[in-house]
C-alpha cells in the first residue's frame, strides 16, 4: 500500500511541476515575447516552445503512464489503451505543429533550418516518436 501511495504522490508532484512549466512557458511567450500569431513573425515562433512543452512534456508524459497506474490494474485495459493512444496522437500532432511553426518562421525570415544541435535532436526525437508504433512489439 505504501508503494501505491508513494507512486501517486510522486505522480501528482511531477504532474503539478509539468503544469507549472507549461504555465510559465505560456506566460513567458505571451507577456515577455509579445504573444502569438501565425504570420511568419517572431510571434509565430512563440508557438514552438508552447506546443513542444504541452505535447512532449504534458501529453506524452501522462499518456506514457496512463494505463500503468495502480487505479487501472483491476479494470478492462481497452478504454485506458484508447485514451493512451489518443493522448499520444495529440502529443504527436502538437509536436508536428510546433515544428511547422518554427520551420515556417525560419523559411519566411530566410533563416537556415536545422543549424543547431537543438534542432537536430528535436527532429530526431519527433521522428522516433512518430515511428514508435511501428517499432514496438505488442506486449499485452
Amino acid at each position: 500500500m505504501a508503494s501505491v501511495l508513494s507512486f501517486y504522490l510522486s505522480y501528482l508532484l511531477l504532474l503539478s511541476l509539468s503544469v507549472c512549466v507549461l504555465v510559465c512557458v505560456c506566460v513567458w511567450s505571451s507577456s515577455w515575447r509579445g504573444g502569438f500569431a501565425w504570420d511568419g513573425s517572431a510571434l509565430q515562433f512563440n508557438w514552438h516552445p508552447v506546443l513542444m512543452v504541452s505535447g512532449l512534456l504534458l501529453l506524452y508524459g501522462n499518456g506514457a503512464v496512463l494505463y500503468r497506474v495502480p487505479l487501472t490494474w483491476g479494470q478492462n485495459k481497452l478504454p485506458w489503451k484508447l485514451l493512451h493512444a489518443g493522448l499520444m496522437l495529440l502529443a504527436l500532432i502538437f509536436s508536428i505543429v510546433g515544428l511547422c511553426a518554427v520551420f515556417d518562421f525560419h523559411n519566411k525570415n530566410k533563416t537556415p533550418n536545422l543549424y543547431s544541435l537543438h534542432s537536430w535532436i528535436g527532429i530526431a526525437a519527433t521522428a522516433l516518436f512518430a515511428l514508435q508504433p511501428l517499432l514496438q512489439e505488442e506486449n499485452e
